[in-house]
């Protein structure tokens, strides 16, 4: 079914080609009945020419109106989530069979457009949940005092370094961000295999980026790359101007994963740097990619969940963070969505043999995730306004 079909899932406006993006105008959400009942209005028959037939006729619509208009009595939770319509579709059926008295109806966007939403609603919330983004975008947030605090029961079960403050919010899954690659145009040899090696002059109008500013990955992949020259040479300008010089290889900036994947695929750029669910999933597909873990260390992202301040449905929130968190559910998305678990104690019989083989070979790089939420949406604005767009212009960058 596509997504305007699915029982409990939010429509996808009209127009919009990413697959999965149900992208609305910002406001309320409208809620979703199975049928638009009308009053029915009882009018004369006109010049006497409705017989028995018409009647029969009118009796036999408005009952069939009555049925149509039977009203969805289960209680409804509204996420927001960058994480795509296959895996929320997944966990959408698994929650419901658990909780039949429950409706999951989700909406999926990047993760600053949820968090830009959830603070434009602020004063009449629509979500319930917050589910994904990583932690530096839930800080502000708890900032901005849209987030409410819950407990859940697996909360010992999950690193403390990504668990928000107050019990504000919770790490659910943890993201890789590595190098990809074209396979049928770059051998395993030629791959990029740490960050600097995408500023290699052979990769000129060969690299292609997902949009930055939308993404809470890119923001946090940025984020580092700024922090990490900036610790090297006490200079945040050292940061912009390494970003510089990879815009000056950069052919585009793309909208959405989907475009960035196909762009990659048909040979439109040939390298990367993106979340390695994405990638685990394109390769499932038999599409032409493949990654590396750079060399230096990898960004490992909190990818993070949490009841909205002021959430319509609370207990069917917390029932269904509880669920997401929950053993069941993270073997369910390690298994159909790649993504890695945050929970340390899953049995490791039940683990997908990517995991294990994940945790194995990836060096995770050391963060300042609380320099990040501090200066992160500055340092993304300077970007923005200064660097994109600016490196082919600039003669010490120029390929």
């Amino acid at each position: 079914m596509t997504q305007d079909a699915l029982p409990g899932s939010i429509p996808r406006a009209q127009g919009d080609s990413t697959a999965g993006r149900a992208i609305l105008p910002t406001g309320s959400i409208p809620m979703v009945t199975t049928a638009t009942c009308a009053t029915p209005v009882n009018r004369p028959p006109q010049n006497g020419s409705r017989g028995p037939f018409a009647a029969f006729l009118g009796v036999a619509l408005l009952a069939l109106a009555g049925l149509s208009c039977h009203r969805d009595p289960r209680t409804p939770v509204y996420v927001y989530s960058p994480h795509g319509r296959e895996q929320l579709v997944t966990l959408e059926k698994a929650f419901e069979t658990r909780n039949p008295t429950l409706d999951v109806r989700w909406l999926d966007m990047g993760s600053q457009e949820i968090l830009d939403r959830i603070r434009f609603e602020k004063v009449n919330p629509q979500a319930d949940v917050w589910f994904g983004g990583p932690t530096t975008m839930f800080d502000r947030g708890v900032a901005e005092g849209l987030l409410e605090p819950f407990r859940p029961s697996w909360s010992k079960n999950v690193d403390p370094a990504g668990v928000g403050p107050s019990d504000l919010y919770w790490p659910v899954y943890r993201t890789p961000a590595v190098s990809a690659y074209n396979t049928d145009a770059v051998s395993e040899a030629d791959a990029p295999r740490d960050w600097d090696d995408l500023l290699d002059a052979r990769w000129a109008g060969k690299v292609v980026i997902r949009e930055p500013m939308a993404s809470g990955t890119m923001r946090a992949i940025w984020g580092y790359l700024i922090e990490r020259e900036l610790r090297r040479t006490g200079s945040l300008e050292a940061g912009f101007s390494w970003l510089r010089r990879l815009d000056a290889r950069t052919s585009s900036y793309v909208i959405n994963p989907s475009l960035l994947v196909e762009k990659l695929c048909r040979q439109e750029g040939l390298v990367t740097f993106w979340d390695l669910p994405d990638l685990l999933i394109a390769q499932s597909q038999n599409r032409p990619l493949a990654y590396c873990f750079p060399s230096s260390g990898t960004v490992v992202i909190d990818d993070a969940i949490a009841v909205v301040r002021g959430a319509r449905h609370p207990e069917a929130a917390r029932a269904y963070i509880e669920f997401v968190g929950g053993v069941e559910a993270q073997i369910l998305t390690a298994r159909e969505s790649f993504r890695l678990p945050a929970r340390l104690d899953l049995p490791p019989e039940g683990v997908p043999e990517w995991v294990t083989r994940v945790d194995r070979e990836m060096k995770s790089a050391s963060v300042d995730w609380a320099l990040q939420a501090r200066d992160g949406a500055a340092w993304m604005a300077e970007w923005d306004r200064h660097v994109r767009g600016t490196g082919r212009r600039t003669p010490e960058t120029a390929p």
